[in-house]
């Protein structure tokens, strides 16, 4: 039997559609291992959201050549979408499968031993339309082939079934939506994911009940643009309905929301999650920057006022909430006038935890072509000072909720007497004792910050209803 193995990098998104991937290439025939070494083939599902994130894909694929010589690769997500024929060039690699193609894999491996049609010689940076090939698709040695294009399944987004669930994460993600219309000057994921399109509410609640039904008591709901759900759909929804309708005809225990952009959060929306013990008290809102000036080159669609506005309602509304954002150091002309106005918005707003990227240069942007560059060693400087306010601002929360009694989900990860959990505001915590994973439990925040997170009290699991009801 061909055995695969599979390695995903990036977002929430790439992680639903390795699961999805991963089940699929079961029913197809492959058998799963966890080891890239000893596998018949090894899929890199990639991510191109910067510089950085493709060399870890090429250096990976790289040591995985090396380990297995023998091994075929395929390289499929992102930046196979973004650039196959130059990863088609890469020693070892067999197969590049954009994002518009990634159905086919299955196909394509699962018929990798037929003898019969296959494809014809190309050079690497030719494209093929599937239409044009019938029968199975040969994966002996040669060219590296190509399965790329703006194809995408504008009408459908598939899920995984709950059997597909990776055992080692505790929280499912359910992808809801992919593609973003937007087109922020700086950002390559429009390109290679296609258009906005939305799952139906119908199919949302139904793998929810199936995912409930094989024990899942968190489900992360995901998307590219998560606040754009369900414009594209007839008839128009929104994720407020959606949650609305989770919340009313699912047993879900606890609800999280990953990345939604600040002009989509509302005081209606906050006061919906506000209003349910079910929904974690959890935001993620992108700023980028806190120059007005430099949100403009950016495309983005809301000024840095308007984003403090959210954040200031947010914490009103939920004073335990936890807030993250994703910020970007060095864009093209962003003047030490401009940073110090992301400094200081940063200082004065209550995240509790923040991403600061370098701005990477994305072929194919608007970015991409602005002079007036920022030094590197510069960009380097101004992400270590955000870089420092975060983790002054993470212990910070930390210390707020000392003290308090909250319900946490333990996690998959495990010491010799510690288990790691979270808790509805998105604290990492160690429990101070071994529990089983997916379990709910009563933690106390450690007033020593700097000790990791470890917990001093778990009390044992406990129906939902009580638990729920005494963590806020």
């Amino acid at each position: 039997m061909t055995t695969f193995s599979i390695h995903n990098f990036g977002c929430r998104a790439t992680d639903a559609d390795t699961a999805l991937l991963r089940h699929e290439l079961q029913r197809h025939g492959l058998a799963l291992i966890d080891d890239h070494s000893r596998a018949d083939v090894v899929v890199l599902n990639t991510c191109t959201v910067t510089a950085a994130a493709d060399a870890e894909a090429r250096e990976t694929l790289r040591k995985v050549h090396r380990a297995n010589p023998s091994a075929r690769i395929v390289v499929t997500g992102c930046y196979a979408q973004r650039a196959p024929g130059e990863l088609a060039t890469l020693p070892g690699v067999t197969l590049v499968v954009g994002n518009s193609h990634l159905a086919e894999i299955p196909r394509a491996l699962s018929d990798a031993k037929a003898s019969g049609a296959s494809f014809t010689e190309q050079s690497p940076r030719d494209f093929v339309d599937l239409a044009q090939i019938e029968g199975p698709i040969s994966l002996d040695r040669g060219p590296a082939k190509i399965l790329s294009g703006d194809m995408f399944a504008e009408a459908t987004i598939s899920v995984p079934p709950a059997a597909a669930l990776n055992p080692d994460r505790t929280r499912p993600i359910l992808k809801i939506q992919d593609g973003c219309n937007n087109r922020c000057s700086y950002c390559v994921i429009p390109f290679v994911r296609g258009r906005s399109r939305s799952l139906p509410p119908s199919a949302v609640i139904h793998e929810i009940r199936t995912w409930v039904a094989a024990s899942a008591r968190e489900v992360v709901l995901s998307g590219i643009n998560l606040g754009s759900y369900g414009r594209d759909l007839r008839p128009r929804t929104d994720l407020a309905s959606l949650i609305e309708r989770i919340l009313r005809e699912t047993s879900l225990e606890r609800l999280r929301l990953s990345s939604i952009e600040p002009q989509d959060i509302t005081k209606d929306f906050i006061d919906l999650v506000a209003s349910s013990d079910r929904m974690a008290p959890h935001f993620h809102l992108p700023l980028q920057s806190g120059s007005n000036r430099i949100l403009k080159a950016m495309h983005r669609w809301y000024r840095a006022e308007h984003y403090a506005e959210r954040i200031r309602l947010i914490r009103e509304e939920l004073p335990h909430a936890g807030i993250g954002a994703d910020v970007i150091v060095g864009f093209p002309g962003e003047t030490n006038e401009d940073f110090t106005a992301t400094v200081e918005l940063i200082e004065d707003l209550p995240f509790t935890y923040l991403h600061v990227f370098s701005f990477s240069e994305r072929p194919g942007t608007r970015a991409a072509s602005l002079s007036a560059r920022v030094a590197p060693p510069t960009i380097r400087e101004r992400a270590r000072t955000l870089r420092a306010i975060a983790q002054r601002k993470s212990a910070a929360f930390r210390r707020s909720e000392a003290g308090r009694r909250m319900q946490a989900l333990t996690l998959n990860r495990t010491g010799e007497n510690w288990t790691e959990a979270l808790t509805g505001n998105y604290l990492k915590v160690r429990l101070a004792s071994r529990i089983a994973a997916n379990q709910w439990c009563y933690v106390e925040i450690s007033e020593r910050p700097e000790e990791a997170g470890a917990e001093i009290s778990a009390s044992p699991q406990k129906p939902l209803a009580q638990a729920v009801g005494s963590a806020s």
